[in-house]
């Protein structure tokens, strides 16, 4: 059988596109100096495909930053505030759009980021202005098909499809989405045309919202799209890929498209299966199977997957093997990942090893008799081995009952303790937990990871760091301080690391965005705290201060979504016990006399089903739960905080609300405080802190922004319940730029909270 896969990393094995990217914004790279890296990478990676006899290979899935942002780009469909800088040439405008700009060409925010589905992966959303004019860049939608023919390697060219495209953008003027249908599927129409001209033989459009719940007005407008883009006469195959989940919306849609091939998901696609069987949906068609998990690390099971395989030949007239969805998800190779137990290594598959899966699934399959090959033997012995057990662990979720998830007294009498507790002024001011990590923190933990320096004076600098960290925010004025985390690498990773049932890896980075790179750890076995984590560095930073200092944690459900989950046990199961280890460290915190703990849920949104009538049979049922679990045994004067990040949250307004926080903040700057509305619609009765300034972007906020931004959140969100903070932690941005924009944000709430009073 022939192998696909849908993409590839793009950061690099070593993280090369990261490093060079990051050299090209400090001006110690010059812009030839950036493509020649990312040519290389895409060489090695083709090669690597190549090597591994994968028959389908991409180009076009490489990406400077994003490859939604790309396609804005290749479209002429950047907004024009970015065309605008002056003297900017057209990297300058990408980079602009994807992380704001502040320089002499001009000061402008960057585009909005939101979650890619249901990963942690973040894509830019484009912006449609009315006027705008979809002409695409033909060269470079084939730079990649080419640079690869050059090197003797037949690929397939892959871009976002018009539908998914339209879907994720957001529309600034009077225009809908259909106003846009015609022009959009006459620019594919002309992609698929050039396609034809330089002998592509297949073009992949990948189409991800088609798996979502759709409307009749959707499922109408991505007819018309492929209408307009495949008229016509053309030799080049178009394969319509999805990812994700199914398509049981639109499947008699997509079976009606004049596209030659389908990619549909066995993993996360619970009725794709079903749907296949119905009927003639493949029958002159090629089915891409995506049966090889491309978001988790587990090795396949190639029993199961055989017997899907050989059941789907039945229903399309050719079957290739291909991923779920883009290997962009998983870690590059397991290769440098030496110090791992040699018994979880060998029940894992990152990239590199995916590829291996498909080669030999794709021999195994032809077999009259698979389970006598090696390949088959060693897959089924490597899955025979089950994970730890821990019984007391065990015992303890069993027993779990209601009163273990409710936090007394109820929430309005709690904030009526609390604000005769901390006496906090109208808008009080804070961040969100980390600030820089600069190169000599880092070059500490290196040394001390590496046995070049001691514990005590490895903890005798975290206390030089902690100490500055509140000295300068009681400088600043700000109202609840934080230690500043410098004792952390990764706000998933360090709480990881002390408890057990993790497993942590050397080099196993994975795209969050643009440069930013994580290393989730794996759930490898019963989950229990080791040890008190921070009660050490908390106790420190209070001692320093009259002010009261924010304790920092990572809630179950980020932790749990920020690895790579076993495969098992339950999600819920995996929640609840990460929720007992968080707990006990939570009630450590405050016998400690920390009185304000924040137990940040930033992916909790992430998990979410794409499907509405799966959210809360599957997720929403035990996730927040999980998070009620953690704080429910406090006293009602200890105040519980929480953060999310970047997504959607309007739809779920009434179930944050129900976690019974004490104080939630919102990434919300960089999707225009869209949130705002939501909070008030609902009566949202937290306190909230919407983000008032963008910490992914270098640009620092005017005094006058911020203090606008206040005066519009105060239109939508009480008086009494609005707190002032960034979008979210300093740990990436630079200790100049942190501390004017904490400067400016500290004058703004001063000059309304005066207006107020």
């Amino acid at each position: 059988m022939k192998t696909s896969i849908i993409g590839w990393p793009r950061v690099g094995a070593n993280r090369e596109l990261k490093f060079a990217s990051e050299r090209y914004f400090r001006g110690e790279l010059d812009r030839s100096g950036l493509e020649a890296v990312a040519r290389e990478l895409r060489a090695a990676h083709w090669r690597a495909q190549s090597e591994s006899k994968i028959d389908f290979i991409p180009s076009g899935d490489f990406s400077y930053y994003d490859g939604t942002l790309d396609l804005a780009a290749n479209l002429n469909a950047i907004p024009r505030r970015f065309r605008e800088l002056k003297g900017a040439n057209d990297l300058d405008v990408y980079f602009a759009a994807a992380r704001g700009a502040q320089s002499e060409r001009g000061d402008v925010k960057a585009l909005a980021m939101k979650k890619w589905f249901n990963t942690n992966y973040h894509y830019v959303e484009p912006e449609l202005e009315d006027d705008v004019e979809f002409q695409p860049n033909l060269d470079r939608i084939f730079q990649g098909y080419e640079e690869a023919r050059a090197l003797g390697i037949k690929t397939r060219p892959t871009l976002i499809g018009p539908f998914t495209f339209l879907q994720h953008s957001r529309l600034v003027g009077t225009r809908t989405l259909d106003d846009f249908v015609d022009g959009l599927g006459a620019a594919f129409r002309a992609i698929i045309a050039e396609a034809d001209a330089r002998g592509v033989e297949w073009l992949q459009l990948e189409e991800p919202s088609v798996v979502r719940d759709l409307t009749v007005d959707d499922r109408k407008r991505l007819t018309r799209l492929y209408e307009r883009a495949t008229a016509g006469e053309r030799k080049v195959k178009i394969l319509f890929q999805t990812y994700f989940g199914d398509v049981r919306d639109c499947y008699a849609e997509i079976a009606a498209l004049d596209v030659d091939g389908v990619g549909l998901d066995f993993v996360e696609g619970r009725k794709s299966l079903e749907l296949v069987r119905t009927g003639d949906f493949l029958k002159n068609k090629t089915l891409f199977a995506g049966v090889v998990n491309g978001k988790n690390v587990w090795r396949n099971d190639y029993a199961r997957t055989i017997e899907l395989v050989k059941e789907l030949r039945q229903y399309a007239s050719e079957v290739v093997l291909g991923a779920s969805c883009s290997f962009l998800h998983v870690p590059y190779s397991l290769d440098p990942e030496t110090s791992l137990p040699p018994e979880l290594k060998s029940r894992l598959a990152f990239a590199t090893e995916k590829l291996t899966e498909l080669r030999e699934l794709s021999e195994l399959v032809e077999l009259a008799a698979p389970e006598t090959s090696a390949a088959y033997r060693a897959n089924a012995e490597a899955r025979a081995t089950r994970s730890a057990e821990d019984a007391g662990i065990r015992a303890a979720t069993n027993a779990l009952a209601e009163q273990d998830f409710i936090r007394t007294p109820a929430f309005d009498e709690r904030a009526k303790i609390q604000r005769d507790v901390f006496k906090l002024p109208l808008l009080p001011t804070t961040t969100i937990g980390s600030f820089p990590q600069t190169s000599e923190t880092r070059a500490a933990r290196a040394a001390f990871r590496k046995g070049e320096t001691s514990q005590e004076e490895y903890e005798t600098f975290l206390r030089s760091k902690i100490a500055e960290c509140v000295k300068l925010q009681e400088d600043l004025g700000l109202d609840v301080l934080v230690h500043g985390e410098y004792e952390r690498n990764d706000m998933v990773e360090y709480f990881g690391e002390n408890l057990n049932g993790f497993q942590f890896t050397r080099n196993a980075w994975v795209q969050s965005y643009g440069t930013r790179c994580v290393k989730p750890p794996i759930v490898a076995s019963d989950v229990s705290r080791k040890r008190p984590i921070t009660v050490k560095w908390s106790t420190y930073a209070q001692s320093l201060t009259d002010k009261p200092v924010k304790g920092m944690l990572t809630g179950p459900v980020t932790i749990l979504n920020w690895s790579f989950p076993r495969e098992d046990l339950s999600l819920k199961d995996q929640a609840f016990q990460i929720g007992l280890a968080i707990r006990d460290e939570v009630l450590d915190l405050e016998a400690a006399g920390i009185r304000i703990v924040q137990i940040d849920e930033a992916a909790l949104r992430e998990k979410l089903p794409l499907r509405r009538e799966d959210w809360e049979s599957e997720y929403l049922s035990w996730a927040i739960p999980a998070f009620r679990l953690v704080h429910s045994k406090v006293r009602p004067e200890t105040q519980i905080h929480t953060h999310m990040c970047y997504s959607e949250f309007s739809d779920i307004i009434e179930q944050i609300d129900a976690m019974d926080a004490d104080v939630i903040s919102f990434e919300a700057s960089r999707s225009n405080l869209q949130i705002l509305d939501s909070l008030k619609a609902s009566n949202f009765r937290t306190q909230v802190g919407p983000g008032v300034y963008d910490i992914h972007s270098p640009r620092v906020p005017s005094v006058d922004e911020i203090a606008t931004t206040l005066r519009t959140e105060l239109t939508k969100v009480e008086t009494k319940k609005l707190w002032v903070n960034p979008d979210c932690g300093l740990k990436t941005r630079g200790t100049p730029e942190t501390v004017a924009s904490l400067t400016n944000l500290v004058a703004a709430a001063r000059i309304v909270r005066a207006e107020l009073n």
